[in-house]
């Protein structure tokens, strides 16, 4: 797995402090974008918060996630999480180490007491100490919020003193994409009481075992989840559901469990999204189809990261963001002049620089910027770069018929052809994923040469992204796929 190495720089530790008049909870700051450009230690919000109990509970919950990888149990290093202002609204973001869950803590303005955050992005320190401290709070005394250094800290500030190298593996970046690419497609499946949701999230298995492997499916019934063994009408999937026992940290204040997941019922494995109402929030964990499976790997950006068109669209579309917590295409497309649909195949690609989420709850995109190049997206997806090789060295022929095409890879010619809308190939990837992983290379080839692309299109898209991707220890062009 490539690997690049993260130093965030924090003044001080974060630490949850005692005093008369209540709680302060201090979140320190590292390396943040806002509106005004790169900050060292930017402050994003001071403030009262609503519920302080369930609060500390759902930031230990989204820091669970970013300590776990639920195909290994051995201890790792814990990482920080994003956090980002919107304005009106506080989001935490994780990923887990082996990118099958997705964490999100949406504090939102009735959680803030009303109060309004300033924009933008950062990671936070959240040290063991401060878990520690957060997981022996009781009652619900007053907790006040500190999202950045206070004014004292700002004007004695001399340099760091708290410094973190973490390891940041390229697919968590991939992961960020994927899992709005998945969800942008989600709706909501079923919704529960709070105590009905209690019940249902207790009666979980919360550790990996004989009877938490292969795929589960719940039935939404008469507002309550009964499990099945199969995908029957209107089931929903839940892959390995001890995935979920992060959310067992705020239990005792949910209002409501909502179950959001791609429409319709398939008989593949599919992700889905476990959101938890609590007062003043929403917290919610978005499963991979499978505990084996990662988000990096689904190949839902390819379509829009191979358009030739995607790259100047982006940059027009990066320019319109404001920190938006609700991104509305429509309206990007009347600003933009460009089609919804390349509105939202930018959104896609500069979801692959982390600039862009989505919020199943709100069904729309929000602004928020992570650091990282959108380039990098590209250099690590093999199956992308394989496509444009492929496109480079002339190796796709269109049949006369117009449906049906010839890739000569190696030493072997594979057939590619078109049903539903969706292309197919004759290759050993589409014959075990059948295209429930994004297109393989040779039918993304063959979409690159039916928009036009040429042997020179491709050959300057490779030219320096594929001798990059291989000396990170990527094979652009190895295998079937």
């Amino acid at each position: 797995m490539t690997r690049t190495m993260q130093a965030l720089a924090y003044a001080r530790p974060s630490a949850l402090e005692s005093g008369a008049g209540g709680g302060l909870l201090g979140l320190e700051t590292s390396g943040g974008l806002t509106p005004a450009g790169a900050q060292p230690h930017p402050a994003f919000f001071s403030g009262f918060l609503a519920s302080p109990l369930a609060a500390a509970r759902a930031l230990l919950a989204v820091a669970d996630v970013a300590a776990a990888r639920y195909t290994d149990p051995t201890p790792r290093p814990l990482l920080d999480p994003v956090v980002t202002g919107n304005g009106d609204r506080l989001r935490f973001e994780s990923f887990s180490g082996c990118c099958g869950v997705y964490a999100r803590l949406d504090v939102l303005r009735d959680g803030l007491e009303g109060r309004e955050t300033a924009h933008g992005t950062t990671n936070v320190d959240v040290n063991n100490p401060l878990r520690e401290a957060l997981s022996r709070m009781t009652g619900d005394s007053p907790l006040h919020l500190r999202v950045g250094p206070g004014e004292m800290a700002v004007t004695t500030l001399d340099g760091p003193v708290v410094e973190k190298k973490v390891p940041l593996p390229d697919r968590w970046l991939r992961g960020f994409a994927e899992a709005q690419v998945a969800t942008a497609g989600f709706e909501l499946r079923a919704e529960l009481p709070g105590a009905e949701a209690v019940r249902f999230l207790r009666s979980l298995p919360r550790s990996f075992g004989r009877a938490s492997r292969g795929t589960t499916w719940v039935v939404p019934a008469r507002g309550a989840l009964r499990p099945t063994t199969r995908p029957v009408a209107g089931a929903v999937c839940l892959p390995g559901p001890e995935r979920l026992t992060a959310l067992h940290r705020v239990l005792r204040h949910a209002t409501a469990l909502r179950v959001y997941g791609p429409s319709g019922t398939g008989s593949a494995p599919a992700p889905a999204a476990w959101e938890v109402m609590l007062p003043g929030m929403r917290l919610t964990l978005t499963l991979s189809p499978d505990t084996s499976r990662g988000f990096s790997g689904e190949g839902g950006v390819l379509e829009a990261l191979s358009t030739p068109e995607a790259e100047q669209d982006a940059e027009l579309i990066s320019v319109l963001l404001a920190w938006e917590p609700v991104i509305d295409p429509a309206e990007l497309a009347d600003r933009s002049g460009l089609p919804v649909e390349r509105v939202r195949a930018a959104l896609v690609r500069l979801g692959t620089a982390g600039r862009v989420g989505y919020d199943v709850a709100d069904a729309a995109y929000f602004h928020r910027e992570l650091p990282y190049d959108a380039r990098r997206a590209e250099r690590h997806n093999p199956r992308l770069l394989s496509a444009r090789e492929l496109v480079a060295s002339g190796a796709v022929t269109l049949g006369a018929d117009g449906e049906t095409a010839a890739v000569a890879s190696g030493a072997r010619v594979y057939r590619v052809g078109e049903r539903g809308g969706r292309l197919w190939c004759t290759c050993a990837w589409w014959a075990e994923h059948q295209g429930g992983r994004g297109p393989c290379k040779h039918a993304l080839a063959v979409r690159m040469v039916r928009r036009g692309a040429t042997a020179a299109d491709g050959d300057a898209g490779t030219r320096a992204a594929v001798p990059a991707a291989r000396a990170a220890g990527a094979d652009p062009v190895g295998g079937a796929r």
